[in-house]
């Protein structure tokens, strides 16, 4: 399961790796003496850990009713999950024993190499959380880049369908739920402000920029339509035309969707509202990392080891981003030099970030063509990806625009993975409320990133491929993930993109930002770095809008670690390929290397270290 699933949407902690040499297995009394190694015996062993995967994954969904929705189960459909800290204390505890019982029951030494990975990762998931429970009050429950204020109502409105009344019924019910899990999470936001936990300003600003939208207009107010009460009209209205219901019925449909907004989710919102502008007070002065924060150092150490699955120091992942942004610089000159500018590279960031050809106009115009610029680059270099992929995504990509109560000026495109049965598309999401923010050059590589053959590639690959226990379908592993993006930028450019060269330098622009994320992030959570000294390192290295920096450092700021592993999975990615180019030679197949990596699903670093190490040894035995 993309694990702890209540932690991520708080934003309170995600998950968190141990070593190089994580993953390896704990010797238990099951593993004292061994069965003779027969394939039979060797078979039924995985059958049996197999099972037992199987029916631990319905016990983890029951934590989680929001993930089955996403999964398109409408079991618990009217429920929300529990936030409460007493919640993930249980589910911890649910893990702790299963582990215990993984351990004690299943034979690792007779187990097929594939079924040892997923033993293997189960409990790693467990390290995770084990390393991650000492800092649940030291990171940001809301902030403005996530948090159960802004995704349950964006959960609402794009995942929980309505086909039927009684998926209606459901939906009122849950409006009710949010008030319920938004009082929860602020709970547990006052308990990390108790120890000294206090979001930037300009967090709190955005959090409560975010909740006044969802509770302004219609039926709270006269002045317009609030987001959840006009997705609810609408999704009442759709039942009539399909005449599976009444008016009248409609009607009371209508009522309760009402009441549960005006009694029920507005006064949990403004709660939030007011601590917010209570707690505003204490934000610091000036924005900087959470090494300033009790257990500052060791939680971003954590937070780190979270990100990339490895035991990089900060100083190493620092040492390696001023070492990427100086190789990548000399790429982006010779770009310069391609097209004619005459100046500096200084001078060209300044043009390309500047000049009003590199962007569509700020109308509904421009926002529409933005959006089909991406869907077209995506349909070209779909007719490429048999070249490259034995494994092809059958799931559809919707490229679409952020709805506009979590809408921000220069925020980040991200993506949201489709249901496995293929009932709702994956989900390519751009913010443009300031199309300034949205460069052209950019347009391309991001479009790959989110779409194909980037997340939605690996996202719908990962959850369709046949063979392996739902938690590895569904697992997450945010090097892995935002590593294989990365790569994939440089891919599509091997597989025939970018032609303009101002499309290119939007290529080296992205990946010039992944690695000035190595720099910047460490150096404001463990270098003590100020908002403005990060902001003007990104500016002096990047032609990025002014827009986007700033977005993206407050970014990096909420969500320390986070940004550090694009860059150290794409070149964990590259390290391997060379590797099994340099051993293979004429036999390696870059369809068969990419199947590899993708057709497992997610992993950490080590663990897809392993496998791409036996692949290569059974095609060099071949």
């Amino acid at each position: 399961m993309k694990n702890s699933i209540l932690l991520a949407l708080l934003g309170a902690t995600a998950l968190t790796a141990c070593g190089e040499n994580a993953a390896t297995p704990t010797q238990n009394a099951a593993q004292e003496a061994p069965a003779a190694l027969t394939a039979e015996a060797i078979e039924a062993e995985t059958e049996r850990l197999n099972q037992w995967f199987a029916a631990r994954w319905e016990e983890e969904l029951d934590f989680s009713p929001i993930f089955k929705t996403f999964l398109g189960r409408k079991d618990n459909y009217a429920e929300i999950d529990d936030f409460s800290e007493a919640a993930s204390e249980a589910q911890l505890e649910w893990r702790r024993a299963a582990a215990a019982d993984l351990k004690e029951t299943i034979d690792y030494d007779l187990l097929t190499p594939e079924a040892k990975i997923s033993y293997d990762i189960w409990l790693y998931q467990l390290e995770q959380e084990e390393a991650a429970r000492p800092f649940w009050r030291r990171g940001y429950v809301f902030h403005q880049m996530s948090g159960p204020h802004s995704f349950l109502p964006n959960f609402m409105i794009n995942f929980h369908k309505v086909g039927t009344a009684d998926d209606m019924r459901a939906y009122v019910t849950r409006i009710s739920e949010i008030s319920r899990a938004v009082d929860q999470a602020l709970e547990r936001a006052q308990l990390a402000a108790g120890e000294g936990v206090h979001a930037p300003r300009f967090a709190y600003e955005g959090v409560k920029k975010q909740s006044q939208a969802l509770i302004t207009g219609a039926p709270f107010d006269e002045e317009g339509e609030s987001p959840l009460w006009g997705d609810a009209n609408r999704k009442i209205a759709t039942l009539v035309d399909a005449g599976n219901i009444d008016e009248a019925t409609a009607e009371e449909m209508r009522e309760a969707a009402r009441n549960a907004l005006i009694n029920d989710f507005k006064p949990a919102y403004d709660a939030l509202i007011a601590w917010v502008d209570e707690d505003i007070a204490n934000a610091p002065e000036i924005a900087t990392g959470v090494g300033s924060l009790p257990d500052g150092e060791a939680y971003y150490k954590e937070r780190l080891a979270a990100s990339t699955t490895t035991n990089m120091t900060a100083e190493e992942v620092h040492d390696l981003g001023l070492s990427e942004v100086a190789r990548i610089r000399v790429e982006m000159e010779a770009i310069k030099e391609t097209v004619g500018f005459e100046g500096t590279l200084q001078d060209f960031f300044t043009f390309v970030r500047e000049d009003d050809q590199f962007y569509y106009p700020n109308t509904d115009d421009g926002r529409e063509a933005y959006l089909q610029a991406a869907r077209d680059h995506l349909e070209f270099l779909n007719t490429r990806l048999a070249d490259y992929f034995g494994l092809l995504p059958k799931a559809d990509l919707v490229v679409k625009r952020v709805e506009a109560f979590r809408e921000r000026d220069g925020g980040a495109q991200h993506y949201f993975p489709g249901t496995p049965d293929g009932s709702r598309p994956g989900i390519f999401y751009a913010h443009l409320s300031d199309m300034k923010s949205m460069p052209i050059p950019q347009l391309e590589v991001i479009a790959y990133h989110e779409g194909n053959p980037g997340h939605h590639m690996q996202n719908s690959i990962a959850q369709e491929v046949e063979g392996l226990p739902e938690f590895r379908n569904q697992a997450s592993f945010t090097a892995y993930g935002e590593g294989w993006a990365l790569y994939s930028e440089l891919l599509a450019k091997e597989m025939g993109a970018y032609e303009d060269p101002y499309s290119d330098f939007g290529r080296l622009t992205t990946e010039i930002w992944r690695a000035i994320r190595l720099v910047v992030d460490t150096g404001l959570h463990a270098k003590g770095w100020t908002e403005q000294e990060a902001i003007d390192y990104f500016t002096a290295n990047s032609p990025a809008a002014a827009g986007q920096i700033k977005s993206e450092v407050q970014r990096y700021i909420v969500l320390p670690g986070q940004a550090t592993s694009y860059k150290v999975g794409m070149l964990k990615i590259q390290a391997l390929r060379a590797k099994a180019e340099a051993e293979l030679g004429d036999d390696f197949d870059i369809r068969a290397f990419h199947d590899i990596v993708l057709g497992g699903g997610a992993m950490p670093l080590a663990v897809l270290e392993r496998r791409v190490d036996a692949w290569i040894a059974t095609e060099k035995s071949a």
